[in-house]
């Protein structure tokens, strides 16, 4: 088994007012290369979950750590070892693929040379370079995710965090970007993602946790939790089998 790269303890988080917690003392470990998928209805606690690694959520309680790292003492290192894909488009849509691209990639402090060949690179494997000089607000949802993972990674990050990468997206862009992150992956990048996508996270994860009303569920190798529950014959068979059928609608 890899190294422990993300290690979580006892983690909490209780918004202003809410009468529930989000997360409930939530006890996690992922490991150095793995592609790593966090499933669960809406309201589940996902997103809070990757917005308190990415530092973007203050926990009510508990504590984590990543590659080693608190956010306590080392709020600075652990921003150049991640990327964060936020499930809303982080772009300027007024500005070009290319200058968005330009910005965020400046904001790591990546020199010039080296991040115009970072950019070109990324834009051609992902099928975007002649439209790299176009108004994101041009662009298609799918191209819009697209440059959203680019940005996402210009600075070669250790680990990745992604929030729903394919929603919304047409079937030849969510294959594009699928195949993005299994080479991302092979190349040594850690991913943490959440999805809805059930047969998406069957076919790309090496690990699993379900997670519902701010608790861990179940966690595993999605073979193994399909041959773990009766008459399984798919993730989305398990997840039913242990979320419940009953609508999720929020507000």
């Amino acid at each position: 088994m890899n190294e422990v790269i993300i290690h979580i303890d006892q983690l909490a988080k209780k918004y202003k007012d809410a009468d529930y917690y989000a997360m409930q003392a939530l006890d996690l470990t992922i490991h150095k290369n793995e592609i790593f998928g966090m499933l669960g209805p809406n309201g589940a606690g996902k997103t809070t979950l990757i917005s308190m690694l990415c530092g973007l959520l203050k926990p009510t309680s508990g504590s984590f750590e990543i590659d080693h790292l608190t956010y306590q003492k080392n709020r600075k290192q652990i921003q150049y070892l991640i990327g964060v894909v936020p499930q809303e488009y982080a772009l300027y849509p007024t500005l070009t693929a290319y200058e968005n691209l330009m910005y965020f990639g400046s904001m790591y402090g990546i020199r010039s040379d080296d991040l115009k060949k970072r950019i070109d690179k990324s834009l051609s494997e992902l099928g975007l370079t002649k439209f790299s000089n176009k108004r994101i607000k041009t662009f298609s949802g799918g191209m819009k995710r697209r440059v959203n993972l680019i940005a996402g990674i210009l600075h070669q990050p250790k680990i990745l965090f992604l929030d729903e990468p394919t929603v919304g997206v047409d079937v030849q862009s969510k294959n594009v970007i699928i195949q993005h992150l299994k080479q991302l992956n092979k190349k040594g990048t850690t991913i943490v993602y959440t999805s809805h996508h059930m047969i998406e996270a069957q076919e790309l994860c090496t690990e699993v946790v379900i997670i519902d009303h701010g608790k861990i569920v179940v966690k595993g190798a999605p073979n193994n939790l399909i041959k773990s529950v009766e008459n399984a014959i798919n993730l989305e068979d398990v997840y039913l089998e242990l979320t419940g059928g009953e609508l999720r609608d929020y507000a």
